[in-house]
């Protein structure tokens, strides 16, 4: 079936951000005291609701798991430097991708606020088709958000995709019976990703746009030797 829905991660897929998260997080252990996890830990956990992320950072305090989640939630939200920046080409190819008659949406480990905020600043609030976040369903890999969203827009498993740069991204993707795109340049290697078979891996936003038109010339030849 040939794809029209393109759905995103945003972290670390379309926006710089994972350096930022995990700054963010080192300081939030800090304020609450814990541990100071490792830039890599914290690395593994993008892409898991907040909560689902403090279970695994800090197992040993589940007691400090909501301290620490509000933690990061008042850091990351008064942090008053410029919007993190989209990966170059991102919005090139949206607005490519919008001409062409792709519907877009965002599925993200992210809270609605801060979700909306990185979308006010870059004047995406009212660009994608739909949305979804952690705190309004059920944290990846479960495949809720993605079923939501194509519920939302009237599309089956079988025309959209998944482009995101974590294996829990991949995951959802399998579990929700989709076609997943990963991305090498973000919180996770390729060789991490690769483990879990998404249909390619690209190691630039930029390479995704050929991918897709191969996916849809595919599908035009298919469809004329059927005829």
């Amino acid at each position: 079936m040939s794809i029209d829905t393109l759905i995103f991660d945003w972290d670390g897929t379309l926006a710089d951000s994972i350096g930022h998260i995990v700054s963010t997080m080192q300081s939030a252990a800090v304020a609450v005291g814990l541990p100071v996890p490792s830039d890599e830990a914290v690395k593994g956990i993008i892409g898991l609701g907040l909560p689902e992320a403090a279970a695994v950072l800090f197992p040993q305090r589940p007691d400090l798991a909501v301290p620490v989640v509000d933690a990061y939630r008042d850091i990351y939200l008064s942090d008053d430097q410029q919007a993190v920046p989209l990966f170059a080409g991102v919005r090139q190819a949206l607005d490519e991708w919008r001409e062409q008659g792709y519907l877009l949406a965002v599925a993200t480990g992210k809270g609605r606020r801060g979700l909306n905020r990185v979308l006010g600043q870059h004047d995406l609030l009212d660009y994608f088709d739909a949305t979804r976040c952690a705190d309004e369903t059920v944290s990846k890999p479960d495949p809720a958000m993605l079923h939501q969203i194509l519920q939302q827009l009237g599309r089956g498993a079988g025309a959209a995709v998944m482009v995101g740069d974590s294996s829990f991204d991949v995951q959802m993707a399998h579990n929700a019976g989709m076609r997943a795109v990963a991305v090498s340049y973000g919180a996770q290697s390729r060789a991490q990703l690769e483990q879990l078979t998404p249909a390619v891996c690209v190691d630039r936003f930029v390479e995704l746009a050929p991918w897709l038109s191969g996916q849809r010339a595919g599908s035009r030849g298919i469809a004329l030797e059927r005829v």
